[in-house]
């Protein structure tokens, strides 16, 4: 295995964390007025997300740091095409988390509402804006021979792209029902689980639509494309028995699943393109050309060895410390 390949490859586990553990924060913002109908309920919802809603960032950060270190040519023009959208992507986070933390301290009714809603935003934008780039990766960008590229409302309202967007909605919506329906107690925990099954259901038949619709895509290993939608779809109905039947921890272990697909989906059917033109024929950027030389790949192996186990060990810390469920008398910094 080349070090370009290792550290794709831990690319790809950092943006997968991500996916995953601030997907159920999105997910979870996203029910917060259908979940929460009350003050009090309100404020379980948001002590679900208590420990680790910042720490959740980290994995995105880390990817970044990756990026920048490890594929700078990718950073380069993947940040400077997608600029627009990542500016409103972040954005989207930023509102929200600053809605979720001070949300308690907002004593006047109309504040309230006005901080309800920029929870919900929060939530919605990022789980809407990283679907969308999910498929304008697949879809292929408008890349110049000189590997630069920029977007127009064509390629961001493109029905595939548009439906990947929507696809990575429901699904995180459904990972944050399950998160809910595991992590707090009570009225919050019923209307979880209560949500959760439709949600899955719309989830799977909007990464099926999506699918349908992969034909005008610009992967170079379609078999491996469908292969790992098939297997996102099985991870989905295995969450939708698993809620069934009961196994809380066993519905967000497959919803999980399901949220981190999109990422090995991105990667394994592109390669050895990073990026790919939707133009036939149009230039593409390998992950070779992308990487930086072998020497600083090799000098960095270090740091990367000591800096991920190190974030993973601490994620999997603080998820032990606050294992509990959340209920009305459980203490809460938000």
């Amino acid at each position: 295995m080349s070090v370009q390949i290792v550290w794709l490859v831990l690319l790809g586990l950092m943006l997968s964390g991500y996916f995953v553990l601030a997907g159920y924060d999105y997910g979870t913002q996203m029910l917060y007025s259908l979940v929460g109908r009350d003050a009090s309920t309100r404020r379980v919802t948001r002590g679900a997300l208590g420990p680790f809603f910042f720490g959740n960032e980290v994995w995105l950060v880390a990817f970044v740091g990756v990026l920048f270190g490890a594929f700078p040519l990718l950073e380069g023009e993947l940040l400077a095409g997608l600029y627009p959208l990542l500016i409103l992507l972040l954005a989207g986070l930023v509102v929200g988390k600053a809605a979720v933390q001070l949300r308690g301290r907002m004593e006047s009714p109309s504040a309230g509402r006005l901080f309800d809603l920029l929870i919900v935003f929060g939530g919605l934008v990022p789980a809407m804006g990283w679907g969308l780039v999910v498929g304008l990766l697949l879809r292929g960008v408008p890349l110049r021979d000189d590997g630069t590229f920029t977007l127009g409302w064509s390629e961001v309202l493109d029905p595939f792209v548009v439906s990947a967007g929507l696809s990575n909605v429901l699904l995180l919506a459904a990972h944050g029902a399950t998160f809910l329906s595991m992590r707090a107690r009570g009225e919050v925990a019923q209307r979880a689980r209560n949500l959760a099954r439709p949600l899955l259901i719309s989830a799977i038949v909007a990464v099926l639509a999506t699918a349908l619709l992969g034909g005008r895509t610009a992967v170079t290993r379609p078999v491996i494309a469908l292969a790992l939608a098939g297997v996102l779809v099985a991870a989905l109905l295995g969450a939708l028995v698993a809620a069934a039947l009961g196994p809380r921890g066993s519905a967000f272990a497959a919803t999980s699943v399901a949220a981190l697909l999109p990422v090995p989906l991105i990667f394994a059917s592109l390669y050895p393109f990073i990026l790919v033109s939707h133009a036939d024929g149009g230039p593409g950027l390998t992950v070779a050309e992308a990487a930086a030389d072998s020497g600083t790949l090799r000098m960095l192996l270090p740091v990367g060895a000591v800096v991920i186990p190190v974030v993973i060990a601490c994620q999997v810390m603080s998820w032990w410390l606050f294992r509990g469920r959340v209920g009305h008398q459980t203490p809460s910094y938000f």
